[in-house]
């Protein structure tokens, strides 16, 4: 059996026919055998999507040849059997949804951080290290050192930051980060609104660092949350240990089992 290509993709960019590219999106990702789901809306596209590797390769062919998405942000990974049941294509307000009006992160993100540099930077005790992801994610994995919201949704992120800056103190510099980068794009883009301009965050996120930084240089501690059927992946993308509560849709351990 040929394995199955995970890709995660993202691109903040100005879509204001995000509409009428629904309908043959959707139609090329199932004539190709592509399951998952794809998210549009004015302000860009972000979805994760499996299939065959040469159906994934087709899929970000076909977006690239629209130059709004030539330099779409990717990452891949493999799995033996099918994270995703059908293929769907969705009509959104916001692709990450912060629900603060006039956050723009082509306009007001911060400054990318590669994988490869990421230590140097929350390394600095002058740096505000942030999670900007749900707390059931950080709960069973986070970099060693990182602030923790506690926040049950994204978009809980701009009161927790607003009703937290005293405890910043004197540090005016943050690195914020996600699983694929996109919710700590526009995270960066909102702490920069609120008047701080030395905001870095993770290129390509979590993922991107798990695949490329070498497990013994990784200051990584635990598993990485997905949003699909393997439920969590740790070093080098592998496949985690972690079981999805089909009630809570939170992951398990196998002392929670």
């Amino acid at each position: 059996m040929q394995p199955i290509t995970v890709t995660a993709l993202y691109k903040f960019v100005s879509l204001p026919d995000y509409r009428d590219l629904q309908p043959a999106l959707l139609g090329f990702c199932r004539r190709h055998g592509l399951k998952g789901t794809l998210l549009l809306a004015a302000e860009g596209i972000n979805g994760t999507v499996a299939g065959s590797g040469a159906a994934v390769a087709a899929l970000l062919a076909h977006l690239k040849s629209d130059p709004r998405f030539a330099d779409i942000e990717h990452k891949e990974s493999c799995c033996c059997e099918h994270p995703f049941p059908r293929m769907k294509v969705r009509l959104k307000k916001e692709i990450v949804t912060m629900g603060v009006p006039g956050i723009d992160p082509t306009r007001d993100a911060g400054i990318h951080v590669e994988p490869a540099e990421w230590n140097a930077l929350i390394g600095d005790p002058d740096v505000v290290v942030i999670d900007t992801r749900n707390d059931y994610e950080v709960a069973i994995g986070t970099f060693a050192g990182a602030g923790n919201p506690a926040t049950a949704r994204f978009r809980d992120f701009p009161a927790w930051f607003r009703s937290n800056r005293a405890r910043f103190g004197n540090r005016t510099k943050f690195a914020l980060f996600c699983t694929g980068g996109i919710r700590c794009e526009k995270a960066t883009a909102f702490v920069r609104a609120e008047g701080f301009e030395d905001v870095f965050h993770l290129k390509g996120g979590i993922l991107k660092y798990l695949e490329t930084v070498p497990e013994a240089e990784s200051r990584w501690r635990g598993e990485c949350f997905v949003f699909d059927n393997r439920v969590s992946v740790g070093h080098g993308l592998k496949q985690g240990g972690y079981d999805l509560c089909h009630a809570c849709r939170h992951p398990m351990s196998a002392a929670d089992r």
